[in-house]
């Protein structure tokens, strides 16, 4: 046989063309698999942040609502702000929407259209949000949560807030658009805490109390501050004001499953424990309390002992007058606190004020809730009751002054019976009035700002402004010298 080496080189070429060729698809599968665990990895990131940042208690409207459609209630001062569709619909959501203008509306509460977005979206804190954070969740929103091609009812606050380009103003007031840069001088946990407690979970926005403008006063950073009906406690390290008198254990329970052995929670901190808190990592908990313990102190003023150091469990009571109360029924129109409580509270949290003895039901005794001097928070309770859900199971309670009730109790009875909680189990000091009772079933009290756009009075002081222009300008006028002849 007689060997052609053009022949040799040409199978040679092929077979190395061909072994190329799998080198050059294996490349493609292996590169292609890595950008997809890179991608899936980003994915879950920006999930877990999603659960971090609460997206879901503001932008699913309850239960029945699809997750991220918008259309829940936000109650501020100015009127009901309803939460906007974020899922990738391109019609009715953040479909069409860059990574840049995700960005921007997120950290700078501006849309794609030039529109602003009212600070009841905390963009405020999320300002500081890092851009491999803020990539993360764009993918996140992008790619795993589903489209709902639905609009989510428009707000419409009254004049003048319904300027939305009033908000242009109030962000070069207020806004600090700066990235959270890490503090060198502490630890990595202590940095991881504070980015969660400052930016991702926005504590400050219901932790921190308002100026008139409605922007946070940073010098009470933490001190508490009013949410509608709700009281957000003080977060500062203060041993009687603050969380400076409860174990790290303590507030990783609270944190993790809303309840501990000083308080339950309920209002929007059961909101944000069962859309958000709960899915935190353990570290990332001990992060936030570890940051938490570093936060000046602020005491309230007057404030003596901790909240949760009142009450003691009532042991005098009678057992057949008690009974006989708990026979009645919600109808009588008892105004009495103690067969009131006998009648609606005393079958789970039990006559003594100690609950039952394995915690489902809380004691009133030695609670944050009914020690505070501020009651508000008791009373918002009693009002919209108690609803939250963690690790798969509900915690409910009926809310006593809820319209859905066959007969709620009157602005009278939740005074009284929530004077007879205080004064049995847990701070004596405080009093609850049926106005009180009024205004936090209102939705809380009305804020200055409020106030002062009332109609009435922007006229009068449109009509002021008007006088005074008038008066200079005459008094201009008297002063101008006269031509002569």
């Amino acid at each position: 046989m007689i060997f052609n080496p053009s022949v040799g080189v040409s199978v040679f070429k092929r077979k190395t063309q061909a072994i190329a060729g799998l080198s050059a698809v294996i490349a493609f599968f292996t590169l292609s698999s890595a950008v997809l665990a890179a991608d899936a990895e980003l994915i879950a990131r920006g999930k877990y942040l999603a659960k971090g940042a609460d997206c879901s208690a503001c932008h699913t409207n309850g239960e029945a609502g699809a997750a991220f459609a918008g259309g829940y209630a936000i109650h501020s001062p100015m009127g009901e702000i309803y939460s906007t569709n974020i899922t990738p619909s391109k019609q009715y959501g953040i479909g069409s929407y860059t990574e840049e203008q995700f960005a921007r509306a997120v950290r700078e509460g501006v849309r794609p259209d030039g529109g602003h977005l009212y600070p009841a979206m905390p963009y405020p804190s999320y300002s500081r949000m890092t851009d491999e954070d803020v990539k993360a969740l764009y993918a996140y929103f992008m790619n795993e949560v589903p489209a709902v091609d639905a609009p989510a009812k428009e707000t419409k606050l009254p004049f003048p807030f319904s300027i939305r380009a009033s908000m242009i103003g109030w962000n070069l007031l207020f806004l600090n658009n700066e990235r959270f840069m890490p503090d060198a001088g502490h630890s990595a946990e202590w940095n991881r805490g504070k980015y969660l407690v400052d930016v991702l979970a926005h504590c400050g926005d219901c932790h921190t109390p308002r100026n008139l403008l409605m922007a946070s006063d940073s010098s009470q950073y933490l001190a508490g501050g009013d949410v509608g009906p709700w009281h957000a406690p003080n977060l500062t390290s203060d041993k009687v004001s603050g969380i400076g008198g409860w174990s790290d254990e303590a507030l990783q329970s609270y944190l993790l499953t809303g309840k501990s052995e000083h308080a339950r929670t309920s209002g929007p901190m059961a909101e944000a424990v069962q859309h958000s808190l709960q899915y935190l990592t353990v570290d990332d908990t001990k992060a936030m309390i570890a940051y938490l313990r570093t936060v000046a102190p602020i005491r309230t003023a007057g404030q003596t002992a901790p909240d949760f150091s009142h009450g003691e469990a009532a042991t005098s009571y009678d057992i057949a007058a008690t009974a006989s109360r708990r026979g009645g029924t919600v109808l009588t129109n008892t105004m009495d606190g103690a067969d009131l409580y006998e009648q609606v509270c005393a079958s789970c949290h039990q006559s003594s004020g100690a609950g039952t003895r394995d915690g489902f039901y809380p004691a009133l005794i030695k609670n944050t809730t009914t020690g505070q001097a501020n009651a508000t928070d008791l009373v918002a309770t009693i009002v919209y009751g108690v609803q939250r859900e963690v690790g798969g199971h509900e915690t409910l309670m009926p809310g006593f002054g809820e319209k859905s009730l066959v007969q709620p109790l009157t602005d009278t009875q939740i005074a009284s019976v929530s004077n007879y909680v205080l004064k049995t189990f847990g701070n004596a000091s405080a009093k609850v009035t049926p106005q009180d009772v009024a205004t936090i079933r209102a939705g809380g009290p009305e804020a200055l700002l409020a106030k002062l756009a009332d109609p009435k009075i922007l006229a009068a002081v449109g009509i002021a402004g008007l006088v005074v222009i008038v008066a200079v300008l005459a008094a201009v006028l008297r002063r101008r010298p006269r031509a002569t002849a």
